[in-house]
């Protein structure tokens, strides 16, 4: 910096002012600062600045598995917003494991980065001591509600009841759920039952055990084999609700595999919206739950909490969904459907 100053002809503090944007700097002085940084070739070394100011610059972001294509997806989000700030994500994988979900918290790895960004699936509300971190932190997904950390979140509930609407609203009365997880009380299978339940019982229809069935993992290969259970057992079916997209796209292979026609004779819909289900044959309808919305609002929040600017107390975001009606339910391409329901609250 101080080269640079002395070719233009300015203070270091200037060449500081030009490069960090400042606004107040005549147009003639900000054009030979620049120049001078052309002819020189500098750069400004982001390490010393970023230790300056008690940062790294980097975010870490906690996901389970990213195989699983909403994990994926997801990921792509939150970098793509961290960039608007000029911030790396530095990505890390669970896979669903109690130890590898504590270490998350608790590793060496968190020095690197300014915040994290996690989605447990392992940990729940018994190990709600183990959120209470002294660094920035956003949780995602629906094991751990009401603090003591940021929380951004879907609509579990109320979405998957829209799903089911929509299925009944085409006249199926005899909707199977597959992705269930027994005796779960928090997390995304037991909210996501709870609002096909709702939804049943809304229309007048019977909630029959018989329809609902069992994935462990929620992938492509469970919801083929959860299918192929529920044809085998002979259980009259007219539509398929896939707790999310990779259960409902295994399924679809295999009522196409026995010759069952999708969705004369079976309707299917699943959740995540993620890039396949438009993909699928027939396309998949799905429950679109504002995943840009949710990386965009945890980046946004966990930034504000890094600048120490974010709300006293936790914040618990809440975003929008959408049904997104395709051939798999209607039998001919529509425009989705909006459910509004965003909200935050600050405890």
């Amino acid at each position: 910096m101080h080269d640079v100053a002395a070719i233009a002809g300015v203070s270091i503090k200037t060449v500081s002012n030009v490069i960090n944007g400042y606004p107040y700097i005549r147009a003639e002085t900000k054009e030979r600062v620049e120049q001078a940084i052309e002819q020189l070739g500098y750069r400004v070394n982001i390490s010393a600045r970023n230790l300056r100011q008690g940062r790294t610059g980097m975010i870490g972001l906690a996901v389970p598995e990213l195989s699983l294509p909403y994990f994926a997806e997801l990921a792509d989000s939150v970098i793509r917003a961290a960039e608007e700030h000029g911030v790396i994500v530095l990505i890390e994988q669970t896979n669903a494991s109690r130890e590898r979900e504590l270490e998350v918290l608790t590793s060496q790895r968190r020095h690197l980065t300014d915040g994290l960004i996690f989605s447990p699936l392992a940990l729940g509300t018994d190990d709600r001591e183990q959120f209470a971190v002294d660094y920035p932190m956003v949780l995602l997904g629906e094991r751990i509600f009401g603090g003591p950390a940021d929380h951004v979140t879907m609509s579990n509930v109320e979405a998957a009841r829209a799903a089911t609407q929509h299925l009944i609203a085409t006249g199926r009365r005899r909707i199977a759920l597959i992705g269930s997880h027994e005796g779960e009380t928090v997390g995304s299978a037991a909210l996501r039952q709870r609002g096909y339940e709702q939804a049943l019982e809304e229309a007048g229809l019977p909630v029959d055990p018989a329809l609902v069935v069992e994935a462990g993992l929620w992938h492509r290969a469970t919801g083929a084999e959860a299918m192929e259970r529920l044809l085998d057992a002979g259980t009259e079916i007219d539509a398929v609700f896939g707790l999310n997209d990779a259960l409902a796209i295994g399924a679809l292979h295999v009522l196409h595999d026995r010759g069952v026609a999708v969705p004369e004779d079976v309707a299917v819909i699943g959740f995540d919206d993620i890039e396949d289900a438009a993909y699928a044959t027939p396309p998949l309808s799905s429950v679109a739950p504002g995943r840009e919305q949710i990386a965009r609002t945890a980046v946004d929040l966990l930034l504000a909490r890094v600048a120490g600017t974010a709300p006293a107390g936790h914040v618990e975001v809440i975003t929008d969904f959408a049904v997104v009606p395709r051939e798999s339910t209607t039998g001919a391409s529509r425009t989705p459907h909006p459910r509004t329901t965003a909200r935050t609250v600050v405890a």
